[in-house]
C-alpha cells in the first residue's frame, strides 16, 4: 500500500477522533458552567450578612424622616411703647394685629439612630422626635389695625422678632397637644416597615424610641 493511500485511510480516523475530543470538551465546559451557575445561585439565596454599620448607613441616607405635618392659622397682636422708668411715654405707642398661615413638620433625625445586631436579631434605637422645620407662608401674612407713632416708628426688627416669638408660642402649643409623641410613633412604624423589607424573614427586628 502506498504512503498516499495510507494517509487517506487514516484521515477518517483522525476526523472521528477530533469530533470525539470536541464533544468531550463541550461536555466539560457545559458541566463547569452548570456547576458554577448552581453555586452562584445557592450563594445568592443565602441571607446577606447583617451589619450594624450597613443598616445605620442606610438610615443615615434618609437623614430626616418627617412623619407629621401640622398646619395652622395664627392671629396675634403686637404693641410697643417707649417707657421712662417703667412709665409709658405718651404718643409713642405702636401696634398692629398680624394673621398668617404656618406649617410645622415633626419627625426624627435618622442619622442619630443606633443599630445593634446580635445573631438573628436586630435592635434599632431611634432618637426622640423633634420639630424639623417651621415655615410661615409669606403670601398669607396680613396686617390689621396698624397704628404707628412718629416718635416710635416700626422697624424690620419689630416684625422679625414678633414672628419668631409667635412661632415659639405655636410650637409649644402643638407639642403640648402631642405632636412629637404622634410623630415618634409614626416614625417607629415607618422604620419598622422600611428595615423589615431589607432583612430576611427569620431575623427578629425591634424598633424602639428613646425615652
Amino acid at each position: 500500500m502506498s504512503q498516499t493511500q495510507e494517509k487517506n485511510r487514516l484521515r477518517p480516523c483522525k476526523t472521528i477522533k477530533y469530533i470525539c475530543l470536541a464533544i468531550l470538551l463541550c461536555a466539560a465546559i457545559g458541566a463547569a458552567g452548570f456547576l458554577g451557575g448552581r453555586y452562584a445561585a445557592e450563594n445568592s439565596e443565602k441571607a446577606p450578612e447583617l451589619s450594624a454599620v450597613v443598616l445605620e448607613s442606610r438610615l443615615a441616607e434618609i437623614s430626616e424622616l418627617a412623619t407629621m405635618t401640622y398646619g395652622y392659622t395664627n392671629m396675634a397682636q403686637f404693641e410697643n411703647s417707649n417707657d421712662f422708668y417703667g412709665v409709658k411715654v405718651p404718643f409713642t405707642t405702636k401696634k398692629f394685629i398680624l394673621t398668617y398661615d404656618g406649617t410645622i413638620k415633626a419627625g426624627i433625625d435618622l442619622s442619630r439612630a443606633q443599630v445593634e445586631v446580635s445573631g438573628g436579631a436586630v435592635r434599632i434605637m431611634l432618637p426622640k422626635a423633634q420639630v424639623l422645620s417651621h415655615e410661615i407662608e409669606e403670601d398669607s401674612v396680613e396686617i390689621f389695625d396698624e397704628k404707628a407713632s412718629i416718635f416710635n416708628p416700626f422697624t424690620v426688627e419689630d416684625f422679625t422678632a414678633f414672628q419668631a416669638e409667635q412661632k415659639a408660642i405655636v410650637e409649644e402649643k402643638a407639642v403640648s397637644r402631642g405632636l412629637l409623641e404622634e410623630a415618634g410613633q409614626k416614625a417607629r412604624s415607618s422604620v419598622q416597615l422600611m428595615v423589615g423589607e431589607l432583612l430576611p424573614e427569620d431575623v427578629q427586628l425591634t424598633v424602639e424610641l428613646a425615652g
